[in-house]
């Protein structure tokens, strides 16, 4: 397929800039991947679509103040990004920059953290941090919120609570799996008592995330890495679901793709890895009954993979839908319920 074929023309004030008043303040979209069927609704009323025996799946990456401003040791301006921190003082980084540095130039950050950069790979900087506290440390200290480049506003004290999920667990995400940002912890409680059950996976979201697919077919695209972890506890839910007749929700694009990739070379095993996986339409999908996200941006991965998901053409009926009924796109908007197509 053509990359284009998953574009759409999306009007600017439907970006949504600010989260919702209340974390479940959001509105929601069920999408029937067989049917095509469209009903309207609420996010807080997301446990109408529940049942007994159902297992719901976050992920529960934490997101990391990745962002920081400095100077070359030639006086230029300097914004890194933090791409994936390796151990306490290396890390692959995004740099921006007047002239790209090169391996040896050194970085002043915040005016507080000595940086070399030792290598190149590919678009990704390797930086070495020469200071006592670990990065991790540093980030917390002196690191910026990296809110998505659609947001217009710097980050702020709210946002540092809001693009954030209420379980937000293990540091290393760099964008926030933002169907989880819809849950509060009087929804989560709610799910239980009803009988759903909870389960976690670990998807550190890169920056790449957010990248549009430059290439005229999508076979040619080159998807990024991210790292996953799956507990035993979770494959032994997702067992003991499918024994009951329960269904598999996947609270996120990041929750489904940690998952898929955990089952892509036979049954679903425990354990870390490193996935670069690309669903696109055709892909058949071995763990995942329904998924729970938010709108993607146009010609992205994300695009590709809930057309896998539902069907292209439900999918993009979905869109023109929710267009047309003013529905709030990307990390702080609006979100959909997708049965998954099995015609």
């Amino acid at each position: 397929m053509r990359t284009q074929e998953f574009d759409f023309y999306l009007p600017s004030e439907l970006i949504a800039q600010f989260p919702a008043e209340k974390r479940n303040g959001s509105r929601l979209l069920h999408v029937d991947g067989n049917s095509g069927q469209l009903v309207d609704g609420t996010f807080a009323h997301l446990t109408e679509w529940l049942s007994p025996h159902d297992l719901v799946i976050f992920n529960d990456t934490r997101v990391i103040k990745a962002r920081l401003f400095g100077q070359k040791s030639t006086g230029g301006a300097v914004e890194i990004m933090i791409e994936r921190v390796l151990n306490d003082h290396e890390a692959l980084a995004h740099v921006r920059a007047s002239r790209a540095p090169k391996p040896g130039a050194r970085l002043l950050l915040e005016n507080a953290i000595d940086v070399e950069v030792t290598a190149r790979q590919d678009d990704l900087f390797l930086l070495k941090f020469h200071h006592a506290s670990s990065i991790f440390n540093l980030l917390d200290q002196y690191g910026h919120l990296p809110l998505p480049p659609y947001i217009t506003h710097a980050a702020e004290s709210e946002d540092e609570t809001r693009y954030q999920t209420v379980y937000a667990k293990h540091a290393g995400a760099v964008a926030a799996p933002t169907a989880g940002l819809h849950f509060d912890e009087t929804m989560l409680s709610n799910i239980q008592a009803m009988g759903v059950r909870i389960a976690y996976v670990t998807l550190h979201v890169g920056a790449g995330t957010f990248q549009p697919v430059k290439v005229d077919e999508i076979s040619a695209h080159k998807m990024h890495s991210e790292r996953y972890q799956i507990p035993e506890e979770t494959v032994a839910l997702i067992q003991s679901t499918r024994q009951n007749g329960g269904r598999i929700l996947a609270v996120g694009t990041t929750a489904l793709r940690a998952l898929e990739s955990a089952a892509q070379h036979g049954p679903l095993s425990a354990g870390s890895g490193e996935t670069n996986i690309f669903i696109t339409p055709g892909y058949s999908f071995n763990v995942v009954d329904r998924l729970l996200t938010n709108f993607h941006l146009p010609k992205s991965t994300l695009m590709m993979l809930v057309s896998a998901f539902a069907g292209y053409t439900h999918i993009m009926s979905a869109y023109e839908h929710a267009i047309r009924q003013q529905y709030r796109f990307f990390s702080y908007g609006d979100a959909m319920l997708i049965e998954r197509a099995t015609l």
